[in-house]
């Protein structure tokens, strides 16, 4: 498992740190709904229980194939998490019966189309950390400054590769060769996806060696940009492209190995094709190296020495890389 580094934080804290319905809270931030057509939109409060568990409950609830039921993205089990599903709108009286200790769910309103991974603006994290000293505090506080300016590494954090970490890549190894099969494709598919994420996480950080301060862009990097959603690779870096990466208007991007993905060039090629493995048959992707949470305030009770975040992340980016950032030091 490789170790991810946080070259920009120069001190290691010990600050205590869980994940659990009271100390780690999320929010999804829904796109804009269309207000009407086909599909029933539940907004879902849900206490120590995936989404995974949920679209399983209301599948079996509904007497429906779990692809009916559509989600924006996968929230972890131990947290309360908030998020956003669609139902097909001919179940929306059987759903006013449901019942369950854990989950909440509340009718918003009608969209013109089944909810599908991606369609979410973000994430809002509310998370406490305990045992924080006096003057580590003032450091949390300089490194939120620090990533407010340059960004965080969008590391995929240590929940993308299970609790078994050698033997699920391990299982994707044989899963790629050909040497074992998975009856399970959920399952199959968590395991590739872990391990092309892998090969990801090892180009990030070797990406990070290149500069002691901000993340080194390279001639040949694919970046994407924000706004628009869209790839592009420039000719050259030049000054305008060092400027909108400064004001946070994009990112370079980093592979994760598979098939019909673009790949970079140039200079940057010779660093990624390094970490590529031609041997995936999966979809590859590309994946924003720096990310830029928002909104980040820091509250401090110091009679309990806990410290409370508050800040909004990208879709896909993990919150508990950016407290390994505030740490330097991996969880697990």
């Amino acid at each position: 498992m490789i170790r991810r580094v946080y070259p920009l934080n120069d001190k290691t804290l010990n600050f205590k740190f869980s994940q659990n319905e009271e100390d780690f809270i999320v929010e999804e931030q829904a796109i804009k709904f269309s207000g009407a057509g086909n599909f029933v939109v539940l907004e879902v409060k849900k206490q120590n229980c995936d989404t995974w568990e949920l679209i399983d409950r209301l599948s079996k609830f509904l007497g429906v194939f779990s692809n009916e039921i559509g989600y924006a993205g996968l929230k972890d089990k131990r947290a309360t998490t908030t998020q956003y599903i669609t139902i097909p709108k001919k179940y929306s009286k059987e759903i006013k019966n449901f019942r369950s200790k854990k989950i909440e769910l509340k009718e918003l309103c009608l969209h013109n189309k089944k909810l599908n991974i991606g369609d979410l603006e973000g994430n809002r994290f509310k998370i406490n950390l305990y045992e924080v000293e006096k003057n580590d505090i003032f450091h949390i506080e300089k490194i939120i400054k620090i990533i407010s300016k340059f960004g965080m590494p969008n590391y995929f954090g240590y929940q993308r590769f299970g609790k078994d970490v050698k033997d699920n890549l391990e299982k994707a190894k044989e899963i790629i060769l050909e040497d074992s099969k998975i009856k399970d494709k959920k399952v199959s598919k968590m395991l590739l996806s872990a391990y092309q994420s892998t090969f990801f996480n090892a180009w990030l950080v070797e990406r990070l060696k290149l500069e002691k301060t901000e993340f080194k862009l390279l001639n040949g990097d694919i970046f994407y940009d924000i706004k628009s959603a869209k790839l592009f690779t420039p000719k050259t870096i030049n000054d305008k492209i060092l400027n909108d990466f400064k004001e946070q208007q994009i990112t370079p991007t980093g592979l994760l190995p598979g098939r019909d993905v673009f790949k970079a060039r140039d200079e940057a090629l010779k660093i990624e094709q390094r970490f590529d493995d031609s041997s995936i048959v999966e979809k590859g992707y590309r994946r924003e190296a720096i990310v830029f949470p928002k909104n980040i305030t820091c509250k401090y009770n110091m009679e309990n020495k806990m410290c409370s975040l508050d800040f909004v992340l990208p879709k896909g980016s993990y919150a508990t890389v950016l407290i390994e950032f505030l740490a330097n030091r991996n969880f697990s």
